[in-house]
């Protein structure tokens, strides 16, 4: 039997050891809470009929994961691939579909957050401790989200709560010196007003983030993270239909590196967020949101010198939904001004330094229902003061052939800002550069029945005007950055097209007390300009897992896999690839009580998501949590 199929036999040999003897009840994974999805329309739609393709992880989901961090949670699903420079805390990206970190809208609450810099989220600085539950879109919404959504838009959604106020604690413990201390309440203060607050704070002494193959960088010392971070939300309900209300998140991750044998260095990224928002239904079919929001990407670091690099975000969303009988036609204007402020005493950051940028956005959507019939469309208009117009659209169609199955085709069109490093940065960025463009193309089919869910999407995503760094002149000739000493070795350009293809299969299904869930991603992310495969991302990678409930407790085994990929856009550094098998059990000790423990990468393998960074071998992580899952 070969490697890869190894830790997949074991999970079945562990589930099959468990006999099954009564009938499960629904849990959140697969009842209520993931009934409902918001992201895909931007308005509350039964799962069922959602045409694009999605994934919902709920609060129990993130509890029993005993995840290090929210990357570690993705890995997790399906269409995900991840990278990190070493363990949690340190630089991470996130892959949807092939797509790569910067072609990724990431929202918390509605709230679009990311560096204007660097492109994407900053995912080391999202605390994972704040989250109750996540959906994951894939495909093109620039239709409805504007810039950056090629491969997809990833929404999280912080805790808060209705009806009595209830605490929760929670608390745990794990290897590599591992701490973690959550607390917080939920719930209403009043018949009209609700009130949440989450405080969290977690630390690790981790393990060197670099191998000796690293080279002058190497240091064998330990690195290690910690982060503080703070949520809030208050909702005051005027009358019944309309509300007011604001939320706040902060988040600060100060996460050790290596640069050098003899240097303790530091990366610290904060996040913060702050919402004022309302909602009215002024008549039976006609309700409006309107929200301001800000944001912050805030990056200290230290070792070629200290840098001080923090972009900001200030938006306005006006939404309005208006309902025809079963369909409902959406208009949105929106806002955004971005800003960047610099400050570096070891690189020449003094380009980017004061950059910004304002884009003005109009949006109409239609969403059809009728008998066995769904569809939707929606266009856009992205007008922005550095890189000009931009219109997106997108359609869907799914037929119903019965109440369980569903066949769904789609096209839509997306498009990616170049970065405020692509346009300004010295020695590298370009300000004529322009935006990156996609169009994908995908069918899919989906069969839900009682406690079985199995889909399957073939999707193929062209991209063109890639930006990627050019070295002088093309074969021809042609002149691709300025002609300065500046540019001696290379600039960020318009060349590269891709090509994002694959086919993506998952499932879940219950037999009496035993639940089994599994995917598959067969996919082709290829540069066509080169005919080479974009670094960092495999052909073929996948999940497995079971879990068993019996009286008060519930175990499991998930097992992942990713198949070879190269460190390298030439295709000449591969990395392995590996497999991982993880343990975990539950037992509610009393009513709202749970205690988990986790054993991650229980075979210990050596693996790497960078090439010469190091990931965690063996560990474990037990916890205990009391209220809110």
């Amino acid at each position: 039997m070969t490697s890869v199929f190894k830790p997949l036999a074991l999970s079945l040999a562990l589930a099959a050891a468990f006999p099954s003897s009564t009938v499960f009840a629904q849990t959140a994974a697969v009842g209520a809470a993931s009934s409902v999805v918001i992201t895909a329309g931007r308005q509350a739609q039964a799962a069922k009929d959602v045409l694009a393709d999605n994934v919902v992880i709920t609060a129990e989901d993130i509890a029993k994961s005993g995840a290090a961090s929210i990357v570690d949670l993705l890995q997790q699903q399906r269409g995900i691939e991840i990278t990190r420079n070493g363990g949690p805390g340190t630089t991470a990206s996130v892959f949807m579909r092939g797509g790569n970190n910067a072609q990724n809208v990431v929202l918390i609450d509605g709230v679009r957050i990311g560096s204007s810099t660097t492109g994407g989220a900053t995912w080391s600085s999202i605390p994972l401790s704040q989250i109750d539950r996540i959906e994951v879109v894939y495909g093109p919404l620039s239709s409805l989200y504007g810039a950056d959504a090629m491969g997809g838009v990833i929404q999280i959604f912080t805790k808060k709560g209705t009806g009595v106020i209830t605490p929760t604690v929670s608390a745990g413990l794990g290897s590599y010196g591992t701490r973690k201390l959550q607390a917080g309440f939920f719930g209403s203060v009043a018949s009209n007003l609700s009130l949440s607050l989450n405080a969290g704070h977690e630390e690790s002494d981790g393990f060197s983030a670099t191998k000796p193959g690293v080279g002058s960088s190497y240091n064998a010392d330990k690195d290690g993270y910690k982060m503080d971070s703070f949520n809030g939300r208050l909702v005051w309900e005027i009358s019944k239909g309309y509300e007011l209300g604001a939320s706040v998140l902060r988040s600060r991750n100060d996460a050790q590196y290596d640069s050098g044998a003899a240097k303790d260095d530091h990366n610290i990224g904060t996040l913060e967020t702050i919402a004022i928002f309302g909602r009215g239904k002024f008549t039976d079919d006609w309700s409006a949101s309107l929200q301001y929001a800000e944001t912050a990407d805030k990056g200290f670091s230290t070792g070629f010198g200290t840098s001080q690099i923090d972009t900001r975000q200030n938006s306005v969303s006006f939404q309005n939904d208006i309902r025809i009988g079963k369909d409902v036609l959406q208009l949105i204007a929106e806002t955004r001004e971005e800003n960047v402020d610099s400050v570096s005493s070891g690189l020449a950051t003094e380009g980017i330094n004061g950059a910004k940028r304002t884009t003005n956005s109009f949006a109409a959507s239609y969403v059809f229902k009728q008998d066995a019939h769904l569809a939707s469309a929606s266009i856009r208009n992205d007008r922005s003061s550095q890189y000009g117009s931009n219109t997106t659209g997108s359609v869907a169609y799914g037929y119903r052939f019965t109440d369980a199955l569903r066949v769904n085709a789609s096209y839509g069109t997306s498009f990616r800002a170049p970065t405020f490093n692509e346009l300004y940065y010295p020695g590298y960025g370009v300000a004529s550069n322009k935006p990156e463009k996609a169009k994908n193309a995908e069918i899919g089919v989906y069969f839900e029945q009682g406690d079985t869910q199995l889909s399957a999407v073939y999707y193929q995503n062209k991209a063109t005007d890639l930006l990627v760094y050019v070295s002088g002149n093309d074969p021809q000739g042609k002149a691709y950055c300025p002609n300065t000493p500046n540019y001696s070795f290379g600039c960020a350009h318009n060349v590269n097209k891709a090509t994002l293809s694959g086919l993506t299969v998952g499932g879940t299904t219950r037999f009496a007390d035993l639940t089994l869930r599994a995917s598959i991603d067969i996919q082709d992310p290829r540069d066509d300009t080169a005919n080479k495969r974009l670094a960092r991302r495999s052909k073929q990678h996948g999940t497995l897992a079971a879990e068993y409930a019996f009286a008060n407790a519930k175990v499991g085994v998930e097992t992942i896999y990713s198949g070879d990929r190269y460190d390298d856009a030439a295709n000449l550094r591969k990395l392995s690839s590996y497999n991982l098998l993880n343990l975990y059990a539950t037992y509610e000790l009393a009513k709202n009580t749970t205690v988990l423990a986790r054993w991650n990468n229980a075979l210990n393998k050596d693996y790497e998501l960078a090439r010469n960074y190091a990931t965690a071998g063996s560990n474990v992580f037990v916890g205990v949590n009391y209220g809110f899952k």
